[in-house]
């Protein structure tokens, strides 16, 4: 859509974008990607080395949002009731009182989410399927604005719990990030500088934040951008063919043991509808689906043994997926 008829919605997510990526320098695509979770109401999972500003991502896009914000550092101790909240007995009343937990927030960060045993994993994960915890037999509701974003450390393995698959189908996006460029590098010194001397200055900037209402008004914007119904078939066949993939070659079928799931059709969907309506277009284009393609995928497929053997990597296997479907 031309500048001049950008909707109220789009340009308060466009401000905001600008605004978390001068804060986030060199990490352009975990920006993205996370306004387009936001976008197509589902739940981000981010690989990376420590360092790289997941944590500090997160609590940007809180503050640029009339929203609350909660950090939960999994550790191999922790228990689902840390999260999910629990009964306590108020003597005074003589009765037991539902005292929530961090899950009742807007925007839940899973810190090294990898690091908690499979009862806690599995108490998040139930509570972003279904937007709602049961705790004694009572079920309490999430905030219709609920988004939880889980972090990985690729490095260290050791003591960790890795999802299983069946679970990971549960977030939306699996992003990965890297080491920002030496450019980059040098804005993030300059940045740093600068905010020690406003902390030190007690100079303190406000954000013009975008309200819930405006965000939901957004997510309908994104459901009505138009997507021709060659693209939709196009979209379908990416997903089936990591049911199919020998229809695409040999090597392919080798190469891969389960195929995506129906979710990853309806994520698909509505993440290339997000990004198209972000870059400013009113239609969806094919590099749209090819492009948030791999974060939908990676996570969800599972590759066979003579894969790993060869060295073979989920976004390796679906580069040469897309290469081999007819764009229409």
């Amino acid at each position: 859509m031309p500048e001049n008829t950008l909707s109220d919605s789009l340009s308060a997510m466009l401000q905001l974008k600008n605004t978390i990526s001068e804060q986030i320098i060199g990490q352009d695509v975990l920006v993205e990607r996370m306004l387009i979770a936001l976008l197509a109401d589902g739940h981000i999972l981010v690989e990376g080395a420590p360092g790289l500003a997941k944590t500090r991502a997160i609590n940007a896009l809180s503050k640029g949002i009339q929203a609350d914000f909660h950090r939960v550092q999994f550790t191999p101790d922790l228990l689902p009731a840390d999260l999910t909240g629990t009964e306590i007995y108020r003597p005074e009343k003589g009765s037991f009182e539902f005292q929530k937990g961090p899950l009742f927030h807007n925007l839940v960060l899973a810190d090294e989410i990898n690091r908690s045993p499979a009862k806690v994993q599995a108490a998040l994960l139930e509570a972003m399927a279904e937007r709602q915890i049961t705790v004694g037999g009572e079920t309490y509701p999430l905030p219709p604005l609920f988004l939880v974003m889980a972090t990985q450390n690729p490095i260290e393995q050791e003591g960790t719990y890795p999802l299983p698959e069946a679970q990971l189908d549960r977030f939306l996006l699996h992003v990965k990030i890297d080491y920002p460029s030496a450019e980059h590098e040098k804005e993030i010194l300059h940045l740093a500088r600068n905010e020690a001397r406003q902390l030190n200055s007690s100079n303190t900037s406000s954000i013009q934040a975008i309200s819930q209402e405006s965000l939901f008004a957004a997510r309908q914007e994104v459901l009505d951008v138009y997507m021709a119904d060659s693209l939709e078939e196009y979209l379908l066949q990416i997903i089936l063919a990591t049911r199919n993939p020998k229809a695409y070659g040999e090597d392919l079928a080798g190469w891969l043991q389960y195929g995506a799931s129906p979710r990853a059709s309806i994520g698909l969907d509505r993440c290339a509808r997000a990004k198209a309506w972000l870059n400013g277009k009113d239609f969806v284009a094919p590099e749209d689906i090819q492009e948030i393609a791999f974060d939908i995928l990676r996570h969800r497929l599972i590759l066979s043994y003579e894969a790993e053997a060869e060295g073979i990597t989920t976004d390796y296997f679906i580069q040469q997926l897309i290469a081999r479907i007819a764009v229409p």
